[in-house]
């Protein structure tokens, strides 16, 4: 049995159908959350959509965009990344002769507090505490004691 997984319109219509009722676009992201869990649309996604239909825009579609498409490839910057890991959003954009805010999106991140992060940060964090062994958290766990009396002891200063 296939399991049924919804596209970005079927997801704005049920939005709509929540707008109607006079729920919240939080309120309605959480109904998307629990039946659609990963599928759903991102809470901040619901509250722009909530927001058109309070300005008496219902059209589910995507409007047509201005602008220049696409530059690049994602298996370029794939590529790009392959090689060489460490390399800057400006370095890269420099390459793909693009602006860095291009390749941020391509790669799914974000600026926060002057640094990029992934949209999706959670599931690399998962990710990166499911390749731990168990005995890497015992071992943190166990030295923590340890670790936190040198930092009170230490009065600011840098440590070892």
């Amino acid at each position: 049995m296939s399991k049924f997984v919804p596209n970005k319109v079927y997801l704005r219509g049920i939005l709509l159908h929540y707008f109607i009722q006079k729920k919240s676009a939080a309120e309605a992201h959480r109904i998307l959350v629990q039946n659609y869990g990963d599928n759903a649309l991102l809470d901040t996604t619901c509250r722009d959509w909530f927001r058109r239909f309070k300005n008496n825009d219902f059209e589910l579609e995507d409007k047509e965009r201005s602008g220049a498409p696409k530059k690049f490839e994602d298996k370029e910057l794939e590529q790009l990344l392959d090689e060489d890991p460490s390399q800057t959003l400006s370095e890269l954009g420099k390459i793909l002769q693009v602006d860095e805010s291009t390749v941020s999106k391509g790669l799914g991140m974000i600026q926060k507090h002057g640094h990029w992060v992934p949209y999706e940060l959670k599931k690399r964090i998962d990710s990166w505490i499911a390749s731990k062994d168990m005995s890497f958290f015992r071992r943190g766990i166990h030295v923590l004691p340890e670790r936190w009396e040198k930092v009170v002891s230490s009065d600011g200063q840098y440590f070892k």
